[in-house]
């Protein structure tokens, strides 16, 4: 088996433009949820008027011919794979042995409806050329390998939440297969849009909170009643130890195991007795070669929905048992909101860094935690873990349609 390490991490997101930026308000419990500033909601009758909307307009950072050909999917996926890749040192990499895998759930929806707005206010005419690369869920994916020269192959695997989760899966497996030194990972989302929001919102599916929209995400909370959309994205390094030695690069953490798995149960509900997600856990720490003991920390999928939350928890006590008691529980959508194919990206992020820094983050808005969580919830501000030792930690994505995905990641 090859180690795979973890070398640059890039990241724009509500709670910030950069990678130190969110990670310092991550920690510091504040909220990047708030109130819509346009009038969706009065003038199409929306019943939710708040999301977690991007600090930093990917406008402010790229140049205007590049935010004109791309979707905002696409934009925020470059913002954060030049940050990653200057992290990592703007490796000098034979492309041949360079790879993308950026995924994200929903894809170019904005470019889609504004080209539907166009034909139908305008005529078909006026359609831009670019319409159909910028909607493309490879989109991202397929700028970023523009980007960076890379020529091992540019992918996009779609599962719905568990996108950006399955998108660093997969670089894992490119390594091992060999087929490429290096493959920079990760997800991205900009669904923030009035069709999106009244979808997921009939299917009851997002909180409702809009008189309280920093408290609206409350995962494990009795009075949780949805998610908050989010939009952003979050991308990694991802590449064999060997080859990151050999550079010189600086190593964030290693990725130990991944677990895959598919509920096969319904469309959009997760399996109720969460077996799916169960047998994901296991087998991410089977293929990483640990045991519950090695745990000390595990980011949740926890969207604040009545349902999955609970479904997950005891998932986790299943899998941990004696040791749920000793290992953290972070919850961090309750501060970034669902990022959707971006989700589980931004939340490897967070779980590489609490490995780096020993700090697991908050959970906010957890004011009445379920009765049956029996979990150790870190709540309100972070929590120290082991100060010494190897660490390791699970990141959970699971996505509608049954997709389940178990990241195992460890300190460098």
């Amino acid at each position: 088996m090859t180690n795979v390490v973890i070398t640059g991490l890039g990241a724009t997101s509500p709670l910030g433009g950069d990678v130190a930026t969110t990670w310092e308000n991550a920690l510091a419990g504040k909220s990047g949820v708030r109130t819509l500033d346009n009038d969706w909601a009065e003038k199409y009758g929306m019943p939710v008027n708040f999301a977690a909307k991007l600090v930093v307009p990917p406008a402010e950072v790229l140049s205007r011919p590049e935010t004109k050909r791309m979707d905002p999917s696409a934009q925020m996926a470059i913002v954060a794979t030049r940050e990653a890749w200057a992290d990592a040192g703007s490796p000098d990499i034979d492309g041949e042995r360079l790879a993308t895998v950026v995924s994200s759930g929903i894809g170019g929806v904005w470019t889609m409806l504004d080209s539907w707005d166009t034909v139908r206010d305008r005529g078909a005419s006026r359609v831009l050329p670019l319409s159909v690369p910028m909607l493309m869920p490879n989109s991202p994916s397929a700028y970023v390998s523009l980007e960076l020269g890379a020529k091992a192959g540019a992918h996009a695997v779609v599962s719905a939440c568990a996108s950006g989760a399955e998108a660093i899966g997969m670089a894992y497996d490119i390594i091992q297969s060999g087929r490429a030194d290096m493959v920079v990972a990760g997800g991205t989302e900009a669904a923030i849009h009035p069709l999106p929001i009244s979808q997921f919102a009939a299917m009851k599916a997002l909180s409702k909170r809009n008189d309280d929209p920093a408290g609206a995400s409350r995962p494990y909370d009795v009075t949780r009643d949805g998610f908050v959309l989010g939009e952003g994205a979050a991308v990694m390094v991802v590449e064999s130890e060997e080859h990151a030695k050999a550079r010189g690069a600086h190593i964030y953490g290693r990725l130990l195991g991944v677990g895959m798995t598919s509920d096969a149960y319904h469309i959009a509900a997760p399996d109720p007795e969460g077996a799916g997600q169960t047998r994901a856990m296991k087998l991410g720490l089977q293929g990483a070669g640990l045991t519950a003991s090695d745990i000390v920390h595990v980011n949740g999928h926890a969207t604040s929905t009545p349902v999955g939350d609970m479904i997950e928890a005891r998932g986790i006590r299943s899998v941990l048992g004696s040791h749920a008691d000793s290992t953290l529980l972070s919850a961090t959508k309750s501060m970034t909101g669902h990022l959707l194919g971006g989700a589980g990206a931004l939340e490897s992020v967070f779980t590489i860094l609490a490995l780096g820094d020993r700090k697991a983050p908050p959970t906010i808005n957890v004011t009445e935690p379920e009765p049956e969580l029996a979990l150790d919830l870190v709540r309100d501000v972070p929590r120290d873990l082991p100060a010494s030792g190897q660490l390791a930690a699970i990141n959970n994505s699971f996505g509608f349609g049954g997709h389940n995905v178990a990241l195992i990641f460890g300190t460098a």
